[in-house]
Formats: C-alpha cells, structure tokens, sequence
C-alpha cells in the first residue's frame, strides 16, 4: 500500500483489530506491528517507515499503567491521538489499535509474564515493576495483533534485549526488528519526555550522549578497563542538575558486566534532568585491538530482516 489521502482507522477493540488483521492474510508482505505509547516523534515516525518498508502496518497507541513505577509520569504523559493519526497518515499506516485500559486488561485481569535476569540491572534497579508492566503489555498486544514482525528501537536497547528473550521463550512466531535510535540535531536521543525540558534543562541533558563519547573515545584509544570507562561516563554526567541513575558497560548477551570490555557490549547510561527521566546508549563490539559501533542484534537489523522478507520499499541507508 503506498500513502493514504483518507484518515487512518483508530480501532478501540481487539475484536476490530482481529477482523482487520485477518484482511490482511495471504499478503506476500508480513504484517508488522509497531507498539507505541503515542505523542509521536520523529523517532517513532522513523520505526514505522522501517515496518512499512517490509508490509502493512499496524500501530499501537496505548499509555500502559502497569508499567509506570509510583511517582512516575502516568498522569501527565502527553496524550495527542489525533495529531499521532495525522501523522501516521501520511505515512500510509493501516490502522491504529487505542484500545482502553479495561480493554487491554480486562476487569478481574490477574495475569503477568516476567522475565527473570535481563530485567534485574539497569532500569530494572530503578524503576519497580517497569519490565513486569512492559512484558505484560507486549503479550497481551503480540496476541491481539498477531504480527509477523515487530519494530522496536534500539533507544530502549534494554526492553529490546527483553523483548528479544519473550519472543524466544514464548515461540512467538515473530521476527523482531531493531531500528537505529533517532536523534536531534543537538546529539539528544529522541524522547516523548524531551518536551518536558526547558530550553536550559535541555542544555544540560546533552551530557547523556557526551558520556557515550567519552566511553566511545576511550574504547578507540584501547582502554578495556570497564570501571575507568564507566567512572568516565560518570564525571560527565556529574552536574548539579543531574540525577544519574546509571552509567554501566554491559555484554549484550546476559547484561552482565566484565572487568575487560570484551565482545558486544552497550554503554547505557539514565538519567534525570528537570522533570525529565532520559535514556541513551551506544553498542559497540570490542576487540583486542579494534573498535566499532554495532547494532544491539545482528539478527535484528531491518538489513538482516530483509534477507527473509522481500521489501516493498526501499529504505534510506542509515535505517539499515
């Protein structure tokens, strides 16, 4: 399907959505599913150019309770469905799934899905039952969509890796595609939560891809120390207007730490600054006397994806 002149379908229902996905079948395109919370930015836009290059495409706009810790931004996150629909419009999405809550989980709803060990470390320390609410949310869609494809991008490189384990230990019957993570002009990592930043906070919060730099720089220089590396990040990040979180070097394959950076590792680093609780990360494979920057999954890259599923558009480079 190319761009559409008519106004995208918003299906409240999972019964909608299924009678739509069953439209679908028979395509020799997979039908793919990019999950979103809404507020739509470029980033975002950027994951569903990626889906619409392999097939039609189904997106998601639900703001999940269950995955927002206490005190977090549940109430106030930006809501602007109408604006997401414009946008997504133009970009010749299929349908939009907003369900409601009581849609998603239904009333007496007492069933999570957790997955141990990846969601220990990281955002896992910091914001309580975070990965409980984000696995649960993406069952529950992966059931209704039914999709043979999923897009997530690689600024949330943690619930990918999570993702990622889901998908294995559940047989779901589903590729998933990690796009590149989206950035301003100014080095900035893509975030619905960047309009919670003043201009000046804004300023600040720049230190979060300058630490990844300065890890960058330090790995091309031959250090394999991870605690210098990682004490590094942190004198960046150290500004009174800062409240870091983490700044770790992890191997992709279990977040686990080494002493010796070794392998594929991600540099990841949180923080928050006014009102604003920022993620950035850089993934890098590493080797005695070679650095470079890598995607967080070989196997999940739109360019590996395309070897299996024939493309029904062409995608700029730096999506590959």
């Amino acid at each position: 399907m190319g761009e559409s002149s008519g106004p995208t379908p918003i299906l409240r229902k999972a019964e909608e959505l299924r009678a739509l996905r069953r439209d679908l079948e028979g395509s020799d395109h997979p039908v793919v599913f990019v999950p979103t919370m809404g507020d739509l930015h470029q980033g975002h836009l950027d994951l569903v150019r990626i889906a619409r290059s392999f097939g039609p495409t189904i997106v998601s706009v639900f703001v999940n309770p269950t995955q927002f810790s206490p005190g977090e931004d549940f109430d106030r996150y930006p809501r602007r469905l109408e604006a997401d629909r414009e946008r997504l419009r133009a970009l010749g999405v299929d349908a939009i799934y907003a369900p409601s809550v009581d849609d998603v989980y239904v009333p007496g709803d007492q069933t999570r899905v957790e997955v141990r060990g990846l969601t220990d470390p990281l955002c896992g320390q910091h914001r309580e039952g975070h990965f409980l609410g984000v696995t649960t949310v993406c069952t529950k869609l992966f059931n209704i969509v039914r999709p043979q494809v999923a897009v997530f991008g690689q600024k949330d490189a943690q619930q990918c890796l999570v993702i990622h384990r889901l998908l294995r230990d559940l047989h779901f019957d589903i590729d998933l595609c990690i796009g590149p993570t989206g950035r301003a002009e100014d080095g900035l990592a893509l975030s619905s939560r960047n309009r919670y930043l003043s201009p000046e906070e804004r300023e600040v919060a720049r230190v979060l891809p300058r630490a990844l730099d300065r890890a960058q720089a330090l790995l091309e220089e031959g250090e394999r120390g991870r605690e210098l590396i990682e004490s590094a990040m942190q004198e960046v990040l150290a500004q009174p207007e800062v409240r870091v979180d983490y700044a770790d070097l992890r191997r992709v394959e279990d977040l686990g730490r080494s002493d010796m950076v070794e392998g594929r590792v991600v540099a990841a680093v949180a923080a928050t600054v006014g009102g604003a609780r920022l993620l950035d990360n850089r993934c890098f494979e590493v080797g005695r006397e070679r650095v470079r920057l890598a995607p967080l999954l070989d196997e999940c890259t739109p360019a590996h994806l395309a070897r299996r599923w024939p493309m029904q558009q062409e995608l700029p480079e730096e999506f590959l």
